[in-house]
């Protein structure tokens, strides 16, 4: 079978690419440029939890060594320290719930991913190759490319990952409504010693703003080296960002957070980050995917649209590798613009509805005691990955969530939701972290056991309820791994976890029950169930776009 071509070689394109080639399926990735990224300390990124470990698994590169995991973040208000959040080790006792965002310049990550990829037989990467015309025929896709190598590429499917002027998404024909520049951030990076260290900052309405009005707004993050990012919130309209301007900023904000002085410093990189707020109609044509920056545009408060990115990528790379190796379900390919098309139009929502309240100077925040410091504690959840503009979306009305189930129980994590990282061990008695047995293209059943970590797997492996289990794993329609935990969140003794490729709780059953968990394996691999629930969501979606034209 044609391997499947990627278009666009940013940190989304390459991850998708070691995710697949992890699952045995070739892949083509389509380069446009030479190949390297070039050094731009002003432009970085922050990765949460769950989409730093994908990197992590797919890499083999502790990431940490690259950038810089936050001791803690603080809020300020005028004068004010308004709120502090102190991080806990991400390699710290089970179940913890706030671990460290990871602060990491873009060339570093794609560093990263570029030198996995050079290892791995099944990605060829084509340089100087722009995609410039799309041929899709019912077996395949057949592309072309302009440049020193120009020539024709055969695929049995294609993924857009070519940013928000994709030609990927051109080609198709499909609409990228939205708001363009809904905010400006004048950027700096620069080397200096600040009395936080390792700690972020989110600064409102500075005191010595009256003598650079449009400073009102500051964040710090910071970055391996002594180095720090800083953004300076612009006021609206396209003024430009003068050397004089940004030097101002740089000083008057240094000289306010050290007591009045401006430390010695080194200016390494600047920018202006622009804002986009976009989502495309259709994130699937055919055989033809958009992901990352060609599906949708985010980066407001905090919602960074890689990370949203990143999980494009690990919610498709699964979908695609059961489509290659067994065969299309429809209901399977869809899912992927149902469940992500969803998550990031909930943020985008979020957000938009959350800016007027806190960059508008009147309104509620005059009138309500106490809105202002909700309104603080908004757009810091937005920075930390947090509550409803910043927290990672869910699939709970997924078409690939099964129906009812007489043996379902509750545990802390919600269906659909990313599951908790807790210690497994595997039928040969190896030990690992539950994340990193994801990305295989299995699904896994956990058996939660207290008491089996201290057992030699020869007294627990053919005891109690486990014969059973592993007959009803190795019954399922879809290969899947058997594992034991001693405790998760919420979940009693005897409790069974279904967990999808991609991390996300698909059920958790009460015991041993082959017929509830032959369903729900099922349905979350696009069966009857599923099927039935992505037309009628098809058919919906359609009415509504031809309402939309």
């Amino acid at each position: 079978m044609d391997p499947v071509i990627i278009v666009g070689a940013g940190p989304v394109g390459l991850t998708l690419a070691l995710a697949l080639a992890r699952q045995d399926v070739p892949c083509v990735v389509l380069d446009e440029g030479p190949g390297k990224d070039e050094p731009r300390l002003a432009r970085t990124v922050v990765l949460r939890e769950d989409t730093t470990a994908l990197v992590e698994r797919l890499t083999g590169a502790p990431l940490g060594a690259l950038g810089t995991r936050w001791a803690g973040w603080r809020a300020m208000r005028r004068k004010q320290v308004t709120r502090e959040v102190s991080f806990e080790d991400a390699a710290g006792p089970e179940g913890h719930r706030n671990p460290a965002p990871l602060h990491i310049a873009q060339h570093a990550l794609t560093g990263a991913l570029r030198t996995a990829l050079a290892n791995e037989p099944l990605v060829k990467l084509a340089v100087d190759s722009r995609l410039d015309s799309m041929e899709q025929e019912p077996s395949g896709v057949t592309v072309h490319t302009r440049g020193p190598q120009g020539t024709w590429w055969r695929g049995s499917y294609v993924v857009g990952c070519d940013g928000p002027r994709s030609t990927v998404r051109k080609l198709q024909d499909i609409r990228f409504p939205g708001r363009t520049a809904v905010e400006r951030h004048a950027v700096a990076a620069l080397r200096v010693e600040l009395p936080w260290k390792g700690h972020g900052l989110l600064h409102r309405m500075p005191p010595w703003r009256t003598t650079a009005p449009s400073a009102g707004e500051i964040t710090g993050r910071p970055l391996p080296d002594g180095v720090w990012r800083l953004d300076w919130l612009l006021p609206p309209g396209k003024d430009l960002v003068t050397p004089e301007l940004l030097v101002t900023h740089i000083r008057e904000t240094l000289a306010g957070w050290c007591e009045g002085t401006t430390p010695p410093y080194d200016l390494l990189d600047t920018g202006v980050h622009t804002v986009h707020h976009r989502l495309a109609r259709r994130w699937r044509a055919g055989r033809v995917f958009l992901a990352g920056d060609a599906a949708h545009c985010l980066g407001t408060l905090g919602t960074h649209g890689l990370d949203e990115g990143l999980r494009d990528a690990d919610n498709l790379a699964w979908k695609l590798a059961s489509a290659w190796h067994h065969g299309s379900h429809e209901a399977l390919l869809d899912s992927y613009q149902t469940e992500r098309r969803a998550a990031v139009a909930a943020r985008l929502r979020a957000a938009d509805q959350a800016l007027p309240l806190l960059r508008s100077g009147g309104g509620l925040r005059t009138l309500v005691p106490g809105s202002a410091r909700g309104h603080e504690a908004l757009l810091m959840d937005g920075h930390l990955g947090q509550g409803v503009i910043g927290a990672p979306g869910t699939y709970a009305d997924s078409p690939l969530a099964p129906g009812e189930l007489e043996g379902e129980v509750p545990v802390d994590t919600p269906r659909g939701a990313p599951v908790t990282d807790v210690r497994v061990t595997a039928e040969d008695g190896s030990f690992a972290q539950l994340r990193d047995r994801l990305g295989h293209g299995a699904l896994l059943v956990v058996l939660i056991a207290p008491g089996t970590g201290v057992w030699d797997r020869k007294h627990w492996a053919t005891a109690g309820i486990m014969p059973r289990l592993a007959a009803a794993v190795t019954a399922l329609p879809y290969p899947a791994e058997l594992l034991v935990a001693e405790s998760y969140p919420g979940a009693a003794a005897h409790s069974v976890l279904l967990v999808r490729p991609d991390g996300h709780l698909v059920t958790a059953l009460g015991g041993v029950r082959p017929a509830d968990l032959y369903a729900a394996a099922e349905t979350a691999l696009g069966g009857p169930a599923a099927a039935q629930a992505q037309a009628g969501a098809r058919a919906g979606s359609e009415r509504a776009g031809a309402g939309s034209r």
